[in-house]
């Protein structure tokens, strides 16, 4: 069941589009329940401290996937990069009340959305990338590219 803090962000999702020229994107799926999420950031320089000051998303799939994309875009628009970056999956599961246990993987879904979509920014702008956001990457990518492999396995048997 789906608190009402949950269902608000589905039937009215905050944030929801695409930024034109986005500094950051950030792309993860899992193909494993069909969810995909994309997340845009625009970055504002304030004195030395680079801010998100716009953030948007488009999500295709459930109604936890739409509801914690919404949530995490409402969480971090404003803060720094490195405050961004310190919001984790419980910080989404707390400000929506609460996530059934099979849908938690949703909040992972929109943190790894958000930092993809930071590690997309420091990395085009040539901008020192803290490790454990490349070591987020790659483990990203890995989980991505391993998923792959297992849904061209499952197509190459549906062949046979």
């Amino acid at each position: 069941m789906y608190t009402e803090k949950v269902l608000e962000y589905f039937h009215k999702p905050k944030n929801l589009g695409k930024i034109k020229n986005a500094d950051g994107v950030g792309k993860v799926g899992n193909l494993a329940c069909g969810d995909m999420m994309y997340l845009y950031i625009k970055i504002k320089k304030e004195g030395k401290k680079e801010i998100i000051s716009d953030i948007k998303f488009q999500t295709f799939g459930c109604v936890a996937a739409i509801a914690t994309s919404s949530a995490i875009t409402e969480m971090v628009k404003g803060k720094t990069i490195e405050e961004a970056l310190e919001i984790g999956k419980g910080d989404i599961i707390d400000s929506l009340d609460g996530l059934p246990p099979i849908k938690i993987h949703c909040s992972v879904l929109a943190t790894e959305a958000l930092a993809e979509a930071i590690y997309d920014y420091l990395f085009n702008n040539k901008k020192p990338i803290p490790k454990s956001l490349e070591e987020k990457h790659k483990q990203i990518v890995r989980g991505n590219e391993m998923l792959a492999e297992r849904y061209e396995e499952w197509m190459e048997n549906q062949q046979e």
